[in-house]
């Protein structure tokens, strides 16, 4: 998209030069040719060393967007980016794109659907009433169960198990929020990649990403009706019990164990083993390895424990 037709999009003053925005991204992980946006104080530390071509920013922030990047002033930028994602969005199917590849040994449903430009390896099973978007790839020996569905352009490993009812690739909970308290959709233009030897309980949800990818790391296990927000990385071997949920952009190290229901906020980095009781909720990042946590808001196990047996003495 042109750039001086983006800046007429979001009512931006701009007459220099142009140029063809490629796509969004994040300040970064932004190319020369991509636009980025500036949305919240905590993002100014990234404006120096963006490669964006055009950066959106609130008068406030103008001065701070680096040379070589061109600003683009708005009122309420991250508004302005949820206008102009969906100018970015892909085609839900694309009849332009080529016939699904169906790998060798392979067994498709007659009640499956499998859309254009999709790649599915070798001796996979895909049962009734999967759907599988466009541009979608599934890796070898891996099992998709009645009513799997797999959006566009998100990518299944190897020798996964994927069981009924589970949605990989849904938009994430994205949305601008205006002045009179109007909302407008942040078109989710990411994806999901799951790595090689995943499995996912029934009914599990996992978001694509704004920008970039959400990652699943090999070797993860997902109990039953798990929820994975946008951008999140979960790490290898990381395992899930029951009606647990990441909210966005949460970060997980390896092995991380999660017990039922329980939670984590958004934008948190969680170190390599650490381990969470049944409905621990956590709340702030942590950075030591191989603990245990449990409550709300989480606190070490042991601690926990201590002041469970406190509050039940004052009850008596």
């Amino acid at each position: 998209m042109d750039l001086v037709a983006i800046a007429k999009l979001i009512g931006a003053e701009y007459e220099g030069e142009s140029f063809e925005v490629t796509g969004m991204n994040t300040l970064k992980d932004a190319s020369n040719s991509e636009i980025s946006f500036v949305s919240s104080s905590k993002y100014l530390k990234d404006i120096e060393n963006s490669q964006a071509g055009a950066v959106i920013v609130d008068a406030k922030t103008k001065e701070l967007v680096p040379k070589g990047s061109i600003a683009l002033v708005v009122e309420n930028p991250y508004w302005e980016v949820a206008r102009l994602s969906k100018e970015f969005a892909p085609l839900i199917e694309d009849k332009n794109l080529p016939e699904p590849l169906l790998g060798k040994e392979t067994q498709i449903s007659d009640k499956a659907e499998i859309a254009r430009g999709a790649v599915i390896g070798n001796n996979c099973i895909i049962m009734a009433n999967v759907y599988v978007g466009a541009n979608a790839v599934i890796g070898n020996n891996t099992i998709l169960y009645p009513n799997v569905v797999i959006y566009r352009d998100c990518v299944i490993g190897s020798d996964c198990i994927i069981h009924a009812n589970v949605t990989i690739g849904s938009d994430g909970f994205g949305f601008a929020t205006n002045k009179m308290g109007e909302h407008k959709k942040i078109y989710q233009n990411g994806n999901v990649v799951v790595e090689d030897d995943v499995e996912i309980g029934s009914g599990t949800t996992i978001d694509r990403a704004v920008f970039g990818s959400t990652y699943i790391k090999k070797g993860c296990r997902f109990d039953n009706l798990t929820h994975i927000g946008h951008n999140c990385e979960i790490g290898e071997y990381s395992v899930f019990a029951a009606q647990c949920g990441i909210a966005g952009s949460t970060k997980l190290g390896r092995n991380v164990v999660m017990g039922g229901q329980s939670g984590m906020a958004g934008h948190l980095e969680i170190a390599p083993f650490s381990t969470f009781g049944a409905k621990t909720g956590v709340t702030n990042s942590i950075k030591e390895s191989g603990k245990t946590y449990s409550g709300f808001p989480h606190k070490e196990h042991r601690m926990w424990l201590k002041l469970q047996a406190k509050l039940a003495r004052l009850i008596k």
